[in-house]
């Protein structure tokens, strides 16, 4: 069984052109044309073109591409912004908004044609006039977490201890640190971005694929095949063995 997937994207529509492009030229090599392409969430915030990538991934999906599309948390935050009446994420800590300076909401929402200089109401009132009820729509009823075999797609990992049947989507997109000082076998190869890291790593029990696109730095896209993990390159596959 053969896998694709990419990290967290954040806006960055050609970074994510560029990794299905490397996907194609590892499809092209393996013989490959069916094996699914699964995109671990943060589809929007920070970079400069959310729309792009909504777009991108609404058109693949409606022609027919086999690809798996999963929320993040930033997708939730800006789904629940943009509702009629607008709604802050539970999840997001005291004194952190979507709409600050650290979480991008504003560059996300300048893509679609906002004002981004708007106050608050302002910006509610353009924005659900700018973005498509349909893209909208995209955002709020993505996934968070799909599974395959002995793979397990969400976008920030699982709450130890509880089945993978039984995790809540709270956890899914905003989990880290008793997910990740976790040894335990989960049932499955948990595969997840969220916490940005140097490079793909394979802890044994998951595999963080988020190399901080939306800090500037790389989108990383893998192959994976049981539990075997390959980076993709640009001069092919590169082994990403466990820790």
């Amino acid at each position: 069984m053969r896998v694709y997937a990419i990290g967290d994207i954040h806006g960055h529509l050609d970074r994510l052109a560029g990794a299905h492009a490397l996907i194609a030229e590892d499809r092209a090599r393996a013989g490959d044309k069916d094996a699914p392409v699964v995109h671990v969430g943060d589809l929007v915030d920070r970079g400069p073109d959310s729309r792009g990538v909504v777009e991108y991934l609404m058109n693949g999906q409606a022609r027919g591409e086999n690809w798996v599309v999963l929320k993040g948390n930033h997708d939730r935050m800006m789904a629940l912004w943009l509702e009629e009446a607008p709604r802050r994420d539970p999840c997001l800590r005291a004194g952190i908004e979507w709409l600050g300076d650290r979480l991008g909401g504003r560059e996300a929402l300048a893509s679609w044609g906002v004002d981004p200089g708007l106050d608050e109401t302002g910006l509610h009132v353009q924005a659900r006039a700018r973005v498509p009820a349909a893209h909208r729509d995209f955002l709020a009823g993505l996934l968070p977490a799909w599974r395959i075999g002995d793979l397990y797609f969400c976008h920030a990992g699982i709450r130890p201890g509880v089945g993978l049947e039984d995790q809540v989507e709270a956890d899914l997109i905003w989990i880290r640190g008793e997910f990740h000082a976790s040894p335990a076998d989960h049932g499955a190869l948990v595969v997840h971005g969220h916490t940005p890291v140097d490079a793909v790593t394979h802890y044994g029990n998951r595999v963080n694929i988020d190399t901080g696109a939306g800090y500037g730095r790389a989108l990383s896209a893998v192959v994976i095949e049981g539990r075997a993990v390959w980076l993709l390159t640009g001069g092919g596959r590169v082994a990403v063995p466990p820790r």
